[in-house]
């Protein structure tokens, strides 16, 4: 069996799904196994840190691990970090088969730090009957210092290891989500998968099969996609209204031209979007800063231009991105964690007009699982709150899939892994 612990809502389960596999996963959290179960995943609902491995020893090929980030993520207040050297001790003395967990667990400033030991704890236990065959873990990138202290151990019994920091960008997600990732094997070289885009087009030459450009949250997202029918759009989403399809305050038209296909930024040529009763609405325009494939997308009256981009959160350092580029990193929690579509003015407008942008809208969460490189359809349970959790704290399924391809001897198509599927 392949053994996924803190297996969250299923992003390691996708990918192997995809790759004609299947994991068991541990995880703890209510909404997580629910939303596993309404996507066909095995689960077990337990706490990973008190489940006992002899449950799984002489069965286990592969064993994947993403600890929960919350401790060490830069959305929170990183008390991971002040508790780093408690972990290091924990996984040194769970590699040594001795468990001081009870006591370092008192003195952690963050009582989920000590999670991030917890794939040492199995990785011992089965190691005594010499599995598994390989190793896949997944974390923020401040966790790469442990990452190299179990690589350091896992060299000793016998694997071969790889640790470093993976931009998901990198690998077709649309968002530029920087992990630490360590990779250990029994049988091969431990080594990632060579990267499949980069932020410029690398065209195919002597030295390699080239790569693709970053792809953008407009492309993943379908705004664009030349098989979409473009409507007219009015104010307020139907006939009558006025020239401008995003009146100042509505916080309903952004999600009505979503559904309605409305948004087609064109690689070639401006496309424009013709009211019913007069003016300009939608048009796709290039940026002079830009090639000519990457078009923004614009929100256009006679005297307007908007360009909407997404914000990461809501503080002053903020992530923005516009929608012709891959997302920031998405992370939920807390309301100031929310992720907003913003209108952002185009040059030379006054103050006043500037001041009529549309109004913020928020994500929903079908976007934001999207974004993750999740199907479209993927079926996220809870309110909103607990989707948007889940999500933020997923890994990748496409970054998962180009990771754990390797270690089932599968050649990973990419084409096999539609983004909006």
């Amino acid at each position: 069996m392949i053994l996924d612990l803190f297996a969250g809502p299923g992003g390691w389960s996708h990918a192997l799904n995809v790759l004609g596999a299947r994991d068991i996963g541990l995880e703890w959290d209510e909404w997580a196994c629910k939303t596993r179960a309404m996507a066909g995943q095995l689960t077990i609902r337990t706490d990973v840190a008190r489940y006992p491995v002899w449950i799984f020893s002489g069965r286990v090929l592969g064993l994947i691990a993403s600890p929960p980030c919350q401790a060490w993520s830069m959305a929170g207040k990183r008390l991971g970090l002040v508790d780093q050297p408690l972990v290091h001790q924990a996984v040194a003395d769970l590699a040594a088969g001795r468990d001081s967990r009870e006591q370092l667990l008192d003195a952690c400033a963050d009582e989920r730090s000590l999670l991030a030991a917890e794939p040492m704890r199995y990785l011992h236990a089965l190691n005594t009957v010499g599995e598994p065959e390989w190793v896949v873990m997944e974390e923020v990138p401040d966790v790469l210092p442990l990452w190299r202290q179990y690589a350091a151990i896992l060299r000793t019994w016998g694997f071969s290891v790889w640790t470093g920091i993976l931009n998901a960008a990198d690998y077709g997600v649309p968002q530029t989500r920087k992990r630490a990732i360590l990779l250990a094997s029994r049988v091969r070289t431990a080594e990632p998968s060579p990267p499949t885009h980069a932020q410029l087009a690398e065209p195919e030459s002597l030295f390699g099969s080239g790569r693709a450009r970053w792809v953008s949250m407009a492309e993943a997202l379908g705004w664009g996609a030349t098989d979409r029918p473009v409507p007219t759009v009015c104010a307020g989403g139907g006939p009558g209204g006025g020239p401008e399809p995003f009146p100042s305050g509505s916080r309903k038209t952004l999600a009505d031209a979503r559904d309605r296909g409305a948004w087609t930024p064109h690689p070639d040529s401006e496309v424009a979007l013709t009211s019913r009763i007069q003016g300009p609405g939608w048009a796709g325009r290039p940026d002079a800063n830009h090639p000519s494939d990457a078009p923004v997308p614009i929100c256009a009256t006679e005297a307007h231009r908007w360009s909407w981009s997404l914000r990461s959160n809501n503080q002053t350092n903020a992530t923005v991105r516009r929608a012709d580029e891959p997302a920031g990193t998405l992370f939920f929690g807390h309301r100031a964690n929310e992720c907003t579509w913003v209108a952002a003015p185009a040059s030379g407008l006054t103050d006043g007009e500037q001041r009529s942008a549309p109004a913020p809208i928020k994500i929903t969460a079908r976007e934001a699982g999207v974004l993750q490189s999740f199907p479209a359809a993927y079926p996220w349970q809870g309110n909103k709150g607990q989707q948007f959790s889940q999500i933020g704290n997923a890994v990748p399924p496409r970054l998962a899939a180009h990771l754990l391809a390797p270690h089932l001897n599968k050649t990973f198509n990419p084409d096999d892994f539609t983004l909006a599927a």
